[in-house]
């Protein structure tokens, strides 16, 4: 005769293994209603959980970043989730951390490198990912990471845990390399400066601006249309190059010139934002539910 599941049973498995409701009903049918044993088997099946999530779309997550004590290295990294409610568990928000603290300190150049990285407890950082899948019921990756070092500065910084942006000075100053990550965070530049702008790029500026004002150049001397087009790949320069930008906090100048009147040069920067590029699945919160309800009919 098998045991009755109820949704206080559903309940308080979940929240004992922070697992998916619909996986707590079913090993608990598997147990028969034995609550420990029902643990037991989830734990076990843990890799076997992990590899079956690992196809599920994981666009939430938090950014991490980290400058070392001396100012000369600066770490990022994407972690994503599943939901924002996973996103914001303790112990997801631990294994951030603990990754970030981890790359800081670590000669890490490649994804595999980083997944093989040892934690603390000496776990690895693919394990404890995988102990996390279990668990939370969630893919959990760790999609991209940077680091810099340098002989000059370094800086970071976190907007929310959604944006995280680290920058390399030739020059350690902490307080104008957080104004420049700052100001990366919310105006989005592509590059520095305009010679890492390709060509190719460039070229198809011309093209669009060319076919936009295509009426209004019609009949105009070749020299005026192309005073024209040299304004315009000089906004869009502007717009996209972060010396070129005018700085947040003072638009009368740019922000190469704020570089300049401090004495220094940014080298380099990394901006990383959660889900961007990635297609998100919308999800159906009240179909969910009733799916659930159903399961107990």
């Amino acid at each position: 005769m098998s045991t009755v599941i109820s949704a206080a049973m559903v309940k308080e498995l979940r929240e004992r293994t922070s697992s998916g409701m619909m996986e707590c009903k079913k090993a608990l049918v598997e147990a028969n209603g034995d609550m420990e044993l029902a643990i037991e088997n989830m734990r076990k099946s843990g890799a076997a959980k992990a590899d079956k999530k690992s196809g599920r779309i994981a666009a939430e997550g938090i950014i991490g970043v980290k400058v070392s004590d001396n100012g000369k290295a600066v770490a990022i990294v994407d972690i994503n989730c599943e939901t924002d409610f996973v996103a914001k568990a303790e112990s997801f928000v631990s294994f951030v951390n603990g990754v970030t603290e981890g790359l800081l300190n670590a000669d890490i150049e490649t994804e595999e490198q980083l997944l093989a990285m040892p934690l603390e407890g000496g776990v690895t950082v693919d394990e404890m990912r995988r102990g996390l899948i279990s668990t939370l019921g969630e893919n959990i990756t760790v999609r991209r990471f940077e680091k810099f070092k340098t002989d000059g500065g370094t800086a970071c910084y976190l907007h929310g845990n959604k944006i995280g942006v680290i920058v390399e000075l030739a020059v350690a100053d902490g307080e104008l390399g957080k104004d420049i990550a700052m100001h990366i965070a919310a105006s989005k530049p592509v590059c520095v400066s305009e010679d890492q702008v390709s060509p190719e790029i460039i070229e198809k500026e011309k093209e669009i601006f060319l076919a936009q004002q295509e009426e209004k150049i019609k009949g105009k001397p070749a020299d005026i249309v192309e005073k024209m087009i040299a304004g315009r790949v000089s906004k869009f320069l502007g717009e996209v190059t972060l010396l070129g930008q005018a700085f947040i906090k003072d638009d009368k100048k740019t922000v190469g010139q704020l570089a300049k009147e401090k004495g220094n040069t940014i080298v380099r920067f990394s901006r990383f934002e959660v889900g961007e590029g990635i297609e998100k699945k919308e999800e159906n919160f009240a179909e969910e539910v009733a799916a659930y309800a159903d399961s107990f009919k």
